[in-house]
């Protein structure tokens, strides 16, 4: 505590203030710690993210249960709790069946219960910090309503008078919103999102405004969030790729509509030269489109597939370091025969147009080709909209975080079968374990920096990101794009996944990735990006419980393989407890009596005492 006392002389005014201030800090480290969230692989599946947050991953309703226990009746508490996550739409829905007198004297009746779970689920933060939850304009009175809620005979017109005054005013429904909005908060103190808030989803832009909301988040980058982010640090090859993705997925409002991308020309130009293939039917996974929906999908998944290719390999060649030269696919077609090489085998190519590829230099773009991807790049560079989300995953993302003896990362770290970590090679540096992940977030910053530089090792680094064996996010052989598209033999399709993955069931491999990063033995890995297959027997604990993997199917695409829509692991002041999701419908089917998606909770650890904030990296820092 000395190292802050002189920081605190120069900042405050008087001895007196620096001795509030040690006090306040001394006794803040005996709190207990607040409640972490963490999750992963959002896809951009908003409405299912959104109802977490709200709910609390069932935490809002424990919380109602221990505090009324049998005061309230279940479909008393399965009301409240509906009204705390949706207030506005739960507030309409009741009156639009119930009538408004209903409504009125419903929320009076429930107001003061909201109070008491705010002053129960506060206790165990600062008053400072609830304050600070508290919307400005009615911060006095939700004060004085959480103060005067044990309130004694004296003060009983008091207290009455206050919510007389506010249902006379007309302001009770917006109390009783604000008071739901703080419950919401106090459910989560910090929210941990290990990766992939893009992907096939429709709605990350949505996603991305509310964690910008939040007070307390964190992010470590995933594979489908580099490639946004290199797209706006100037790479040509992430912005094709992530219009590719786009059209696969039929998602392309998200480029044009969310971030006022102007995908006008590319789609002109790809309406031109090509003509719908069934390798390129866009893939759905909701809902039906037009043929002449799915067509302009089509044409304009083969024209960025085809412009992402000739742009790889001539990355490939200026970047000899990322031994990527066997992924210059173009260079093994034999264009009379339309068939390729790969390995000892020829293979036919289907739905494969070469129009627009010279055969002698695959890799040379047309006249008509740069002049429409300068366009794209000025118009991906001047979305404010996505300047804005980018800014903000660079700010509080990261490769990785260590962080309350957890270490949190996406994909993997590269290892060779033996359990090594595997090295990439730069110049004459190798880069292995953890200095390969602060190689990676050191030059992709720099790319950011500096978005007019397109062909720099830097912005390079985001392709290799997206598709390199050495790479963190990826940790695979090759990325199969090429041949899923145009190769009919499935087994061209498999892509090898890294060591890694079998390693990590083994408690000693994950105590040497621990000890690489710094962290004690007894620490938890926490590790998202591939879908645990809870429906075939897969456990998300690994390990010995030193490794959760929390990627459990957000995207609706694969919940089908998965058996689950997705996890949160909880860590609270009385352990771990990892959180599974059923498939989220909507928000009126919850309204209406579904039963939620949380399916089951399972303990991971107990702590042996509560821990406080004096355990924590924020109380090691104030120590």
């Amino acid at each position: 505590m000395e190292k802050y006392y002189s920081l605190l002389k120069s900042s405050l005014k008087d001895k007196s203030s620096v001795m509030t201030e040690i006090i306040n800090l001394e006794a803040i480290q005996h709190l207990p710690k607040g409640t972490e969230f963490f999750v992963s692989d959002l896809h951009g599946e908003y409405g299912a993210f959104d109802y977490l947050l709200r709910n609390g991953s069932g935490i809002i309703r424990k919380k109602i249960d221990e505090y009324f226990g049998e005061d309230l009746s279940d479909s008393d508490k399965d009301e409240m709790a509906l009204l705390i996550y949706y207030p506005t739409k739960q507030i309409a829905l009741m009156r639009e069946y119930r009538g408004s007198i209903y409504v009125e004297q419903y929320l009076e009746q429930v107001l003061p219960n909201l109070v008491k779970l705010l002053q129960y689920m506060g206790s165990k933060y600062t008053r400072s910090k609830v304050r600070k939850l508290l919307p400005s304009q009615f911060s006095y009175i939700i004060e004085e309503l959480v103060a005067e809620i044990e309130r004694s005979a004296y003060k009983e017109q008091y207290f009455q008078v206050m919510i007389d005054k506010i249902v006379q005013l007309d302001q009770l429904e917006n109390l009783v919103e604000a008071l739901s909005k703080v419950l919401q908060s106090l459910a989560v103190d910090h929210l941990h999102v290990v990766g992939d808030i893009f992907d096939r989803g429709p709605e990350p832009d949505l996603i991305l405004d509310r964690l910008a909301s939040l007070r307390s988040v964190d992010v470590q980058w995933g594979n489908h969030d580099v490639t946004w982010m290199g797209a706006m640090s100037g790479s040509l090859i992430c912005m094709v790729n992530i219009v590719r993705i786009s059209a696969r997925y039929n998602n392309l409002r998200l480029i044009e509509e969310s971030y006022g991308i102007n995908l006008r020309p590319l789609i002109a130009y790809s309406q031109a030269y090509y003509q719908p293939k069934p390798a390129f039917v866009p893939i759905l996974d909701e809902g039906n489109i037009t043929e002449e929906e799915s067509n302009l999908l089509n044409q304009l998944q083969q024209a960025t597939a085809v412009l992402q290719f000739k742009l790889e390999d001539a990355l490939i060649e200026r970047r000899p370091d990322f031994q990527l030269d066997h992924r210059r696919l173009f260079r093994k077609i034999d264009f009379k025969e339309t068939r390729i090489h790969l390995g000892e085998k020829m293979y036919p190519l289907r739905d494969f147009n070469a129009t627009c590829i010279n055969p002698e230099k695959p890799d040379e773009l047309t006249s008509e080709e740069i002049e429409i991807l300068e366009q794209l790049r000025r118009n991906f560079l001047a979305s404010e909209r996505l300047k804005r989300h980018v800014d903000f995953l660079f700010e509080h993302g990261s490769m990785y975080l260590s962080y309350n003896n957890m270490l949190l990362y996406h994909g993997c770290i590269p290892m060779h079968d033996n359990g090594d970590f595997k090295s990439l090679r730069i110049g004459q540096i190798l880069y292995r374990g953890k200095s390969l992940l602060d190689f990676y977030e050191e030059m992709i910053r720099q790319a950011y920096r500096n978005p007019t530089a397109d062909n720099d090792l830097a912005t390079d680094l985001f392709w290799y990101l997206w598709v390199g064996e050495c790479s963190s996010l990826f940790g695979k052989t090759a990325m199969t794009t090429f041949e899923r598209y145009y190769i009919e033999d499935k087994a061209t399709h498999k892509e090898e996944k890294n060591a890694y993955y079998r390693l990590r069931q083994r408690p000693d491999i994950c105590e040497g990735i621990l000890e690489e990063f710094g962290l004690e033995k007894e620490s938890h890995i926490v590790n998202g990006h591939t879908p645990v297959r809870e429906i075939d027997g897969e456990n998300p604990i690994k390990a010995e419980g030193k490794l959760l993997v929390i990627d459990g199917g957000f995207a609706k695409g694969y919940q089908k393989k998965t058996g689950l829509a997705g996890y949160t692991l909880v860590s609270n002041s009385y352990g771990l407890e990892l959180v599974a999701h059923k498939a989220f419908k909507n928000v009126t089917s919850i309204l209406k009596g579904d039963s939620g998606i949380i399916s089951r909770k399972r303990l991971i650890e107990r702590a042996t005492e509560r821990k406080r904030v004096k355990d924590t990296s924020i109380g090691k820092q104030l120590a």
